[in-house]
């Protein structure tokens, strides 16, 4: 089992008054969890096809997790912009390129007001975490059993559902008025 480890890599104020927090997801973590959705989808599957069941489950194996990556490249590329209020910078790599690499961790860079919330700031970090792997899990799901690809695509849509929630919705201080009432 992992430990609960926090997302949030670090957190400084910078020169305007803005907070930067870099939040990490460990792909060693991602991995993890995807490859337990994966074993959980394979070992209830109804069929008698063992080669079945064993394609589900064996995400992680060498040459399955190259699709993996790319996907949790593209997954943590769609978090930035769905973060952009806060993630935006301006274009410092004007040479872009496809290679596949591993990357231990992955970032996302935000900064935030000073007044954002430290609670969001934490809730965001771990409905990332569930995106990434949801969407991750359903990418796999449409290749090797597409009866199931739907369950985790909607799974992944409800996560950036909450994303969305929780980024807006804290996004300035709630004053309540004193009522007589």
């Amino acid at each position: 089992m992992q430990t609960d480890k926090s997302n949030i890599l670090a957190c400084y104020t910078d020169k305007k008054g803005n907070i930067e927090a870099v939040l990490g997801f460990e792909r060693s973590q991602l991995l993890y969890d995807i490859k337990n959705y994966a074993y959980i989808e394979g070992h209830i599957m109804q069929t008698d096809n063992l080669h079945a069941q064993h394609t589900v489950q064996d995400v992680g194996e060498e040459g399955n997790v190259d699709r993996v990556t790319r996907i949790l490249d593209l997954t943590v590329a769609q978090c930035r912009e769905l973060l952009y209020p806060y993630t935006k910078n301006e274009i410092s790599n004007h040479e872009l390129d496809d290679v596949l690499k591993e990357q231990p961790t992955y970032g996302i860079v935000l900064s935030l007001p000073a007044d954002f919330s430290q609670t969001t700031l934490n809730l965001l970090a771990k409905l990332i975490h569930e995106y990434i792997v949801c969407y991750t899990v359903a990418d796999w799901m449409s290749i090797t059993n597409p009866a199931k690809a739907d369950t985790w695509a909607v799974k992944a849509e409800d996560m950036e559902s909450q994303i969305r929630v929780a980024l807006h919705s804290r996004v300035n201080r709630y004053r309540r008025r004193l009522s007589v009432f």
